[in-house]
């Protein structure tokens, strides 16, 4: 490299240098300048201050005895219909509803309806021990088993009939 390429480079370099400098310097500014409006723009907006109002609301409430709670009754979620809220009326529903979201796909080891030879060896541990499993949850070496399948507002003889279709379709 020749004493003219090395000047070159490093005025160049020096010159590149500078205008990175002075475009952060420019936005440095911009930003100072800038944030106040946005700020007074965004507090002035009522759907920005609503959307924040609803993520920073408590998360919980306290019934106080003695006191009107009332305004403590559970509601739904936005959007909920009384249909996703309704317990299914049988086992089979209850199967399709709730059951199905793992066991049809084979979800964190659950074992696949219709898979028998999967199904055997629990079938043949008894229908008390799949209850039990069913209603209480449990772990073991090929997966999980979530109790009442996540729905912990199923009444348990509604699990024992869903048990008792699943081990029907199984056999």
């Amino acid at each position: 490299m020749s004493k003219h390429d090395d000047h070159f480079f490093n005025t160049f370099s020096v010159v590149i240098g500078t205008l990175v400098a002075i475009t952060l310097v420019l936005i440095g500014i911009a930003r100072s300048i800038g944030i106040p409006f946005e700020q007074a723009k965004a507090l002035s907006d009522e759907v920005v201050t609503a959307a924040v109002s609803e993520r920073t609301a408590p998360i919980g409430k306290v019934a106080v005895a003695g006191q009107d709670n009332a305004a403590l009754a559970i509601k739904p979620a936005a959007g909920a219909t009384t249909a996703a809220l309704a317990l299914p009326k049988d086992g089979e529903e209850t199967y399709k509803t709730v059951c199905s979201a793992c066991h049809a796909a084979g979800i964190a080891g659950a074992p696949k309806v219709g898979d028998k030879a999967a199904w055997g060896p629990r079938i043949a541990q008894g229908k008390p021990m799949l209850y039990e499993h069913a209603l209480k949850g449990f772990q073991g070496k090929s997966g999980v088993m979530i109790a009442k399948g996540g729905r912990s507002d199923l009444p348990d003889d509604l699990v024992r009939q869903t048990v008792d279709y699943i081990v029907k379709l199984n056999q």
